[in-house]
């Protein structure tokens, strides 16, 4: 399966952390699965006229394209015409190139959350004009359109996440190769349903804290980041305590509140990230399948029956009251 990776509007991010792929050797790991690189940003030799040859052949049919990787947004200023980002020695707006390789690429992906919605890169004013693929922001649409399906069958298949784990991609990928990724694989918002049908709250170390509604107060603190320090955790779509980053890690086993960073809109969240903002005392951003008045019930028992152990631990860096030992009488 050959696969083109082209970079936009973006940090680099996911490039960078898709090198953290959980391999020892990265190009073997792609060779089993059937997949060829026919050229990376960061990964490849070739550049200027090789490269421009290369393009110019897949969209001309010359050499097979079966998935279009684009990283970063999409920049379509000033006024619509692309040029803030030319594709060096072109001449031709990025824009361009990314909308006639997709028209001839069996698959396209879009990998990052800029890819998918716009992103970082597309926030505040967004003075040039970033879009994602096929959303801008959380409207269908996109540079490619609300309507626009791959020669494959699929729409623009969103890998969001800023950066995204370089296990989503590879996953993606490897699928993909195998023929193992269909229309009904992917969700309401076109991201493989292998990561997105969990959610960051998952795993969580924290949630005994969350149970009894025990929370953290500073970020240092041990206790649940939800109720006063940002964490979307329960509303974001992410296996990211349950495949863990670089195998150990999570932002919220960091100590960082989750800014659900694979959901359209979240670089403008109206607030800053580690604030949680609430009505008349209760967080506006509950969970997403839970009705409000539920939570505020369960929130209030579980805090009358929050054992001295987990509230003492919520509001310290580590723990100062262990679990009691007790006999237990297990045969």
């Amino acid at each position: 399966m050959n696969v083109l990776w082209l970079q936009s509007g973006g940090c680099g991010g996911c490039s960078m952390s898709l090198l953290c792929a959980d391999t020892a050797d990265f190009p073997a790991m792609l060779e089993a699965g059937g997949i060829e690189m026919l050229w990376h940003p960061s990964l490849s030799m070739e550049s200027g006229r090789e490269l421009i040859t290369l393009l110019a052949d897949c969209r001309a049919g010359r050499r097979r394209l079966d998935v279009l990787c684009v990283e970063g947004a999409l920049l379509r200023g000033p006024n619509g015409t692309g040029r803030f980002h030319l594709l060096a020695g072109t001449g031709v707006p990025m824009i361009g190139w990314v909308r006639e390789l997709a028209a001839v690429a069996t698959h396209v992906v879009a990998v990052g959350s800029c890819a998918a919605w716009g992103g970082i890169t597309a926030t505040g004013p967004n003075v040039t004009e970033a879009c994602g693929l096929q959303y801008d922001g959380d409207r269908p649409g996109g540079l490619l359109g609300a309507g626009f399906v791959a020669r494959g069958g699929l729409p623009v298949i969103n890998v969001a996440g800023c950066p995204t784990h370089p296990g989503w991609v590879v996953d993606t990928l490897m699928a993909l190769a195998a023929g193992m990724l269909h229309a009904e694989d992917l969700d309401p918002l076109q991201r493989p349903r292998f990561y997105a049908d969990q959610l960051v709250h998952h795993g969580c170390t924290r949630n005994e804290f969350y149970e009894f509604k025990a929370s953290a107060e500073k970020p240092s603190d041990l206790g649940c980041l939800m109720e006063h320090l940002g964490c979307k955790g329960t509303q974001a779509h992410a296996d990211c305590n349950t495949r863990l980053w670089n195998g150990e890690g999570s932002c919220t086993r960091g100590g960082y509140a989750c800014i659900s960073c694979t959901e359209p809109g979240f670089q403008d969240p109206g607030h800053p990230y580690h604030h949680t903002p609430k009505l008349a005392g209760i967080p506006i951003g509950l969970p997403t399948d839970m009705p409000k008045a539920w939570f505020v019930a369960l929130a209030s028992l579980s805090k009358s029956a929050t054992p001295k152990r987990v509230k003492s631990n919520a509001t310290a860096d580590h723990v100062v009251v262990a679990p009691a030992v007790k006999k237990t009488r297990l045969k």
